[in-house]
């Protein structure tokens, strides 16, 4: 059993990251070299024997206009637009088989799921591919190019997770002003992130969120992925403020603190993968309506099918979708 700070002093916990000067001129930046790239969207329908959902392979220009794979989940029976949901997935994995992640699509929504580049094979498959070396890493994903904000891995990431929304947006089935973004673990802290760099989103799901509270998150746990940072820095102990500074543009809390959509987090007290005082720092920090659930007795599942079934009538909610 694994307890990081009681529940009164998670709500007060306030994050000492700070930000970089040119943090909003880094992101945007970045953006605009990936939107110099055309932003056609592939389409292809896949037959999968379902009568109530339609499924199709999605493919959209992502970070330097890199070929990003997802799925497409439509209601069969939809007549005009639909608010659409954009899923990030958790560490590890990928976009899957098309017969999973049913949820969103049969409760009526446009949903839009996007592989994680260089992920997959951990609990799912993924089929996009990250073709951007990087130097030497610990295994995983966490310390790609970690040295410097232009090489770190997720800066390639969360450009992929705005074009995906871009690419949503574009589709003739979604209703363009009713996007909503949902992820769990490493998918909440990307959805974090793209809510904060779209600027326009309707609203955001971020259940027991990764990739919060540098570089204090890899010190209070030995639990990967956050330990993957602290085993580089073990070999590389030179570099850690470099590793830090780099960090720092990714950080959910600084992502949080520009994010405006109204938004729904959970946690959960003894969870040693994503700790409860990292999401309070992002949660805390963040600029927009906002609410938690705080699971007492879970650890990173949170609260599993609860978190699930609250996220559908709070994205139902402000989406106003009956």
């Amino acid at each position: 059993m694994w307890v990081d700070l009681p529940e009164d002093e998670l709500r007060a916990y306030r994050s000492a990251q700070t930000e970089p000067a040119d943090f909003d001129a880094f992101w945007d930046r970045t953006l605009a070299e990936s939107r110099r790239y055309e932003p056609a969207v592939d389409v292809v329908p896949v037959e999968t024997g379902l009568r109530t959902v339609d499924v199709f392979d999605v493919t959209f220009p992502g970070f330097d206009g890199q070929p990003v794979k997802a799925w497409l989940r439509l209601p069969a029976h939809r007549d005009g637009s639909l608010p659409a949901v954009v899923e990030f997935l958790g560490y590890g994995g990928g976009r899957g088989h098309p017969l999973e992640s049913l949820l969103w699509s049969s409760a009526g929504f446009a949903h839009l799921v996007m592989d994680t580049r260089g992920q997959g094979s951990t609990w799912a498959t993924g089929d996009t591919p990250d073709p951007v070396g990087s130097g030497p890493a610990f295994p995983g994903v966490m310390t790609r190019g970690i040295e410097s904000p232009e090489t770190y891995y997720y800066r390639r990431v969360f450009v992929d997770a705005v074009r995906a929304i871009e690419a949503t947006r574009s589709l003739t089935e979604v209703d363009s002003t009713r996007v909503a973004l949902y992820g769990n673990s490493q998918g909440a802290g990307i959805a974090l992130a793209a809510a904060a760099l779209d600027g326009a989103v309707s609203a955001l799901v971020a259940r027991v969120p990764f990739l919060c509270d540098f570089p204090r998150a890899p010190v209070i746990t030995d639990r990967g992925p956050y330990r993957e940072i602290a085993q580089y820095l073990k070999i590389h102990r030179h570099a850690v403020e470099r590793v830090h500074a780099t960090l720092r543009y990714f950080d959910g809390v600084n992502f949080a603190r520009r994010a405006k959509a109204p938004a729904w987090f959970s946690t959960a007290l003894m969870d040693a993968i994503c700790p409860p005082s990292t999401v309070f720092g992002a949660f805390n920090a963040y600029a927009g309506p906002k609410t938690i659930t705080v699971w007492s007795y879970n650890e990173h599942e949170g609260g599993g099918i609860e978190d699930e079934a609250i996220a559908l009538a709070a994205v139902r909610e402000v989406l106003a979708h009956p």
